[in-house]
């Protein structure tokens, strides 16, 4: 996989697989057309997820006699529309196999501050304090008429302090994650069933 070649180390991984109706590049088209925002407006229990998240960051940084600012909510985030250059990168694509993207940063101290990238340096950038999140939808054909869209979230930290920090925090989190990956499956399926087995519209 293009993942492979990208971050092939990690220090945790979460995996979620979800067989969809269609041909993997109708179902390809769907992976990258589909808003994942739109998931969260529309569920509230990924909303509840979200607002834990940012509350344990403000109790961190208040501990920490820091202030965090919130980040605005992107009104859309689709794959198509992802840059090269900026802090969630699209990394590389071959489709209607696989499309990868990635993020930058230090998440687990109290705030959020993500790295400028441009996604042809994502594989070489190691700066002590941060970690790298790769992720991808692979397809795989399913029988006659359906693809199998697996969809993988690595995480490498770039040192031994980070890598502690890291991992303490993916502990408390993991399940969240995956609450919010298996959405966004469910995103994709909906998306996909508006086109038909055969990838045409």
């Amino acid at each position: 996989m293009l993942l492979d070649e990208l971050l092939p180390r990690f220090d945790a991984t979460r995996i979620e697989h979800r067989v969809i109706a269609g041909l993997p590049p109708a179902v390809y088209e769907a992976v990258v057309g589909t808003d994942f925002m739109r998931e969260w407006r529309e569920s509230a229990l990924l909303r509840l997820v979200f607002t834990a998240r940012s509350g344990a960051e403000r109790v961190i940084a208040t501990a920490r006699g820091q202030k965090v600012e919130a980040a605005p909510t992107p009104p859309s985030m689709r794959l198509a529309d992802m840059p090269t250059r900026g802090d969630w990168v699209r990394l590389a694509e071959a489709a209607p196999r696989e499309v990868v993207f990635g993020v930058i940063g230090r998440f687990w101290g109290g705030e959020t501050p993500w790295e400028q990238i441009d996604a042809a340096d994502f594989a070489s950038l190691a700066r002590p304090g941060v970690a790298k999140i790769g992720c991808n939808f692979s397809l795989r054909p399913y029988g006659a008429s359906r693809t199998l869209v697996s969809y993988e979230a690595r995480t490498q930290a770039a040192d031994a302090d980070a890598r502690r920090a890291f991992l303490r925090y993916w502990n408390a989190v993991s399940p969240g994650v995956g609450m919010v990956m298996r959405a966004q499956l469910r995103s994709v399926e909906r998306m996909a069933a508006t086109t038909s087995p055969t990838g045409q519209p």
